[in-house]
């Protein structure tokens, strides 16, 4: 629902299937099935079954589909006053809340389905804590209880490539872990930096996001130093033996532009720099993931013993 305040998006009858759409986050979605193939390609030196790779990864989809709709359930309220969420379907009208919970439900049982019965049992086991971490346990209480929401509750969504290693190997991999480490360390300068341009939006409907309990100043030095720890998170992989020369010379690259971002965010006041660093963060974890895999497949690379 809407507050009386905020003007009303009307949604178009013919674009239904765009509404139920826009409750799944397609965009944030699109890259969490990306680190999770990424998962699933790393797992074996060649290719993966097809049916863990298909199966796997449409069940992993599936339940981030579910859980972002049940996100957008959860705080339709607070969306309503905020500038950048009050066009979603819920607070707009566009969809009722028995639409949301009814489509949400039909995405996590087929997701489950698909993952017990056509994958395996822990990867459907994995995949449920992962939705409950991020629909209930992030949405419900850690968001509104700490500053650090985003650094516990980023362990929901740095889990995708745990999950599609897990597709194949029926195992939780070491070097899948790194995998989980890289997303969970870039999460907060990730997040932070939106919560920074976004700072009286999280105010007005009482979100303790760390710009807004402890300032916008503090929050940019954090900013910087978890993008330190992320940098050096970074370099595992190659240190470990589990990726070569390629994805390194790609993670330095990435990692000396962000850096770039992390330290004009400290010492500039430049209000374009928040959003410019978030939406490089976003294309930084795309194309980090995508130099892992290539570099796999490169016919010189690293093949890790497995």
């Amino acid at each position: 629902m809407a507050t009386t305040d905020t003007p009303l998006v009307q949604a178009q009858p013919t674009s239904r299937w765009r509404l139920y759409l826009a409750l799944t986050k397609p965009k944030v979605v699109a890259l969490i099935v990306l680190t999770a193939v990424v998962g699933t390609l790393l797992s074996t030196p060649g290719m993966p079954p097809l049916d863990a790779l298909l199966l796997g990864n449409l069940g992993i989809g599936l339940a981030a589909a579910s859980a972002a709709t049940l996100n957008q359930f959860i705080d339709q309220r607070i969306d309503a006053a905020m500038l950048r969420t009050r066009a979603r379907p819920l607070p707009t009208g566009g969809l009722g809340d028995r639409q949301a919970l009814t489509f949400a439900a039909v995405l996590g049982v087929a997701s489950m389905l698909i993952l017990g019965f056509g994958v395996n049992v822990l990867t459907a086991v994995l995949t449920f804590a992962s939705l409950i971490g991020y629909a209930v346990i992030y949405t419900v209480w850690l968001k509104r209880a700490t500053p650090q929401n985003i650094v516990i509750g980023g362990a929901a969504g740095a889990a995708p490539p745990v999950l599609g290693w897990a597709a194949v190997t029926n195992t939780i991999d070491p070097h899948a872990l790194l995998l989980f480490l890289i997303i969970f360390a870039w999460t907060p300068p990730h997040f932070w930096a939106l919560a920074i341009a976004r700072r009286d939006d999280y105010a007005k409907v009482g979100i303790p996001m760390m710009p807004v309990t402890y300032g916008i100043e503090f929050t940019r030095l954090h900013v910087l130093l978890y993008t330190v720890i992320m940098v050096i998170v970074t370099l595992l992989p190659y240190l470990t033996g589990m990726s070569g020369l390629l994805y390194l010379a790609s993670a330095i690259g990435l990692n000396i532009v962000f850096l770039y971002y992390a330290i004009a965010l400290k010492f500039s006041q430049r209000v374009e720099l928040p959003m410019k660093l978030f939406r490089f963060s976003i294309q930084y974890l795309m194309w980090l993931f995508l130099a892992l895999l290539v570099d796999h497949y490169l016919p010189f690379g690293p093949l890790v013993a497995r």
